[in-house]
């Protein structure tokens, strides 16, 4: 934020954090504008999934006869845990679902964990060159969430077409769940396309709600920190800390559900009504 000589309000603070750096140079205004892309987002999920990319090829070239390191066993541990998951779930083919899960996971992990950075490191670096707007939580843009689990949408049409067929794919969507009826066939389309539609918003919906929340707790409590007696301070400490311990758990869950619902939708794809 620009330097004024009033202290911004702790709804000023609020709302500034929460603006996105994007094409447009300022604030977005309206709730929904397609011509706006969020440059922060597709920056920091870039460079966190060349991150990822890194170390896995890493501990790939790591492997070796014997005993394994410490980060190459719990990279085996991870890959062999998400591949029985995928085994058990879907019935079929795994060679291209289990690395498309294993991905799901350990990139949201990790776009999850940008959010126990202080709040205010990377804005005020960026305000140094200029920027005055910058979000670093990529799961917290609906976005970025909408947009893998658009991808998960195209996997599961892509195999439902895969398993089944064109022609089965399309047969199931005008017979399926009332039966191939001719009367009922309208009703059993405009249901397969609310369930696809509706499984493809929560699922996005459901993680960037969380990682919303947790960003905006995390905006809360710094505010703690910027009061001048000792006990907002300690508060504002103490508050951190324990919220940053338990947004472990939580980033590592929504990696986790987001990870089995693509697993499942998949395996939903696999299997007819």
């Amino acid at each position: 934020m620009a330097a004024g000589s009033n202290a911004p309000t702790a709804s000023e603070y609020i709302v500034h954090h929460l603006a996105h750096l994007n094409t447009s140079g300022s604030a977005q205004k309206n709730i929904v504008d397609f011509s706006i892309i969020n440059i922060d987002t597709v920056f920091y999920s870039v460079v966190l999934g060349a991150l990822m990319c890194f170390f896995m090829y890493r501990a790939a070239r790591m492997v070796q006869v014997g005993a394994p390191g410490r980060f190459v066993g719990a990279v085996e541990s991870l890959v062999e845990f998400v591949h029985e998951q995928a085994r058990s779930i879907v019935h079929g083919d795994i060679r291209m679902i289990a690395p498309l899960a294993l991905t799901a996971f350990v990139w949201i992990v990790l776009m999850n964990a940008m959010d126990l950075l202080p709040v205010d490191l990377l804005p005020r670096l960026g305000e140094l060159v200029g920027l005055h707007y910058m979000r670093v939580v990529p799961t917290a843009d609906l976005n970025g969430t909408l947009s893998m689990s658009i991808v998960v949408l195209g996997a599961s049409i892509y195999y439902g077409i895969k398993v089944k067929h064109p022609g089965g794919f399309v047969k199931e969507l005008f017979s399926a769940p009332f039966g191939a009826n001719v009367f009922v066939a309208p009703f059993n389309f405009i249901l397969n396309l609310i369930e696809y539609a509706a499984k493809t918003v929560s699922l996005g919906m459901r993680l960037f709600g969380n990682m919303f929340a947790g960003e905006l707790v995390f905006m809360l409590i710094a505010l703690l920190g910027g009061a001048a007696t000792w006990w907002t301070f300690g508060l504002h400490f103490l508050t951190g800390l324990g919220w940053a311990i338990f947004h472990i758990l939580i980033i590592t869950l929504q990696g986790f559900i987001f990870m089995m619902l693509t697993l499942v939708y998949i395996g939903q794809a696999h299997e007819g009504h």
